[in-house]
């Protein structure tokens, strides 16, 4: 067979002090130049290059090591070359998965140069796997190494973040220190000054979008900037918790506040949030937007508004409830001393989305009905002498599956014993080796065939006791709930997995509700 090998390499984390860009691609074009000539004195044929320039070895979205795997995987090439093992991962879990699993399995040899890796060589199989666990140490190492200087910068007030908090922009003179963005303060300043003066938050945000001006988001993506953000159409819209985020934000005030979130471990690319007492803060380490007797306003205000919403209780839809028609979850408000919901996005812009209301009686009153209908139709009796003949049919087909797969471990058993006793003859010399190793392979057959009708007909009887068990889970819930007249947060939680609302388009009747579609958890 041709050898065709893929060339992969990558930019080593130590190379990451280089002194221009340039060196980065010449630290790149070296390697390929060594693995190029090297695999042209062993005659293979080149398939393709795959760089991956400034990435970490432990980073798993590579984009041309995730190709590589995904060409492996259809055998586009036999081998993979390497500088060195380290390059192409530093986690021993990868080394094992791929080098030693999915690439064994593929008929793909691994070869890393300066290392000496090659799967070809099983003798040196233990030294890439110590190679594999060095390279994690290192890599933990390297992470706490990171984490100390980290933590040393930001207990000094320098901003270590990958972009600066709208309003700010980081200082070219300076490395670790902000600077005003006049163009964004001066919509910071006005969100301030338009909450103190009794502008809530979703006015706020409906304001500033009908003057089509930028969220924190799309005005960085404007300017060029880094940003974080989905990329939705939503996301370029200033909303709620937009505003409420900005105005508690001490940053504002000119205070370096950082380490406000962490990441379990090294491997881990979620970040949890870290304890308000844990946050690192330092003040006085930029100018301030926001002057201290407004930010002092602000901030009395919102605690006047929180203090009698904070009850500690859930309501009886949160977080089951979502528009229609732009799948945002709705939010309550209360009018006249009744609950309603409505689509946040129809508030903070007027061509956004159509818009939900609904008030939270007429929810709860449809509900009940529902329910109470798919109850009077699951008890009825018609539909319950089905049910009754439909669960004693599958009793009986159960029961014919155990039997057959009891029938089925007896011939398992009867075979083994019939090789067993078939040995014996052929060390007794009853029977040739010949007539041995032709009733043996006949006995190996009927069991293999045994063994795989045995897993047909216990995948069968596992589906049968599945629907079962879903349908006596049904039954159960619904006599649980058959005479319930009121809703609660729990009977809701254990019904409803959620809730779409629509609008009425024409409404004929005063009374006539919205398209309602319950997903129900039974």
């Amino acid at each position: 067979m041709n050898q065709i090998v893929a060339i992969y390499s990558r930019l080593s984390e130590e190379d990451k002090n280089k002194r221009c860009e340039e060196e980065e691609s010449r630290s790149i074009q070296n390697q390929k130049s060594m693995l190029i000539s090297y695999a042209a004195s062993q005659n293979w044929e080149i398939y393709q290059i795959y760089s991956d320039d400034d990435y970490k070895g432990s980073d798993r979205t590579r984009p041309a090591f995730n190709q590589l795997l995904q060409d492996a995987s259809q055998r586009k090439f036999n081998i993979v070359l390497c500088k060195s093992q380290s390059r192409f991962t530093r986690e021993l879990e990868l080394v094992e998965k791929i080098i030693h699993g999915d690439f064994a399995e593929w008929g793909i040899r691994f070869v890393g140069l300066a290392d000496n890796a090659d799967t070809a060589n099983k003798g040196n199989k233990k030294s890439r796997q110590i190679n594999g666990l060095v390279n994690e140490w290192y890599l933990e190492d390297l992470s706490e190494n990171i984490k100390t200087v980290l933590t040393d910068h930001r207990s000094k007030g320098m901003h270590i973040g990958s972009f600066a908090l709208y309003g700010y922009q980081k200082d070219p003179e300076q490395k670790g220190h902000l600077i005003i963005d006049p163009e964004a303060a001066k919509i910071v300043k006005e969100v301030f000054a338009l909450y103190a003066s009794g502008v809530g938050c979703t006015q706020i945000a409906r304001i500033l979008n009908n003057r089509q001006i930028p969220n924190p988001t799309e005005y960085k993506r404007r300017k060029g900037l880094k940003y974080g953000g989905s990329g939705k159409i939503c996301s370029t819209l200033w909303q709620y918790y937009t505003i409420s985020a900005m105005l508690s934000n001490e940053m504002y005030l000119g205070n370096m506040v950082q380490g406000r979130y962490e990441n379990a471990t090294y491997k881990s690319s979620h970040s949890r949030p870290v304890p308000r007492e844990r946050w690192i803060c330092v003040e006085g380490t930029h100018e301030s937007i926001i002057d201290k007797t407004l930010w002092e306003c602000v901030q009395n205000r919102r605690k006047e508004r929180t203090k009698p919403m904070c009850t500690g209780e859930l309501g009886v839809f949160a977080g089951k409830t979502k528009c229609m028609f732009c799948g945002h979850t709705l939010r309550t408000s209360v009018s006249n001393g009744y609950k309603y919901f409505k689509c946040p996005m129809k508030s903070i812009s007027e061509n956004s989305c159509k818009g939900v209301f609904l008030a939270q009686r007429f929810l709860e009153q449809a509900i009940v009905l529902e329910l109470n209908r798919i109850i009077f139709n699951y008890f009825d009796a018609a539909i319950a002498e089905t049910q009754i003949f439909v669960l004693h049919k599958s009793a009986e087909q159960k029961n014919k599956i155990k039997q057959e797969i009891l029938a089925h471990d007896n011939q398992i058993a009867s075979l083994k014993k019939a090789v067993q006793n078939l040995y014996l003859d052929k060390v007794n010399e009853e029977i040739s080796c010949e007539e041995y190793a032709e009733f043996k392979a006949s006995f190996a057959e009927q069991a293999q065939q045994c063994v795989k009708q045995r897993a047909e007909k216990q995948a069968l009887l596992d589906q049968w006791e599945k629907v079962e068990k879903q349908s006596l889970s049904k039954r159960n819930i619904i006599q649980k709930y058959k005479t319930v007249e009121k809703l609660d947060r729990k009977i809701v939680e254990t019904l409803i997995d959620y809730i779409e609302i629509g609008r009425c388009e024409k409404k004929v009747h005063r009374d006539d509700l919205p398209p309602i579609v319950i997903h129900w958890k039974f």
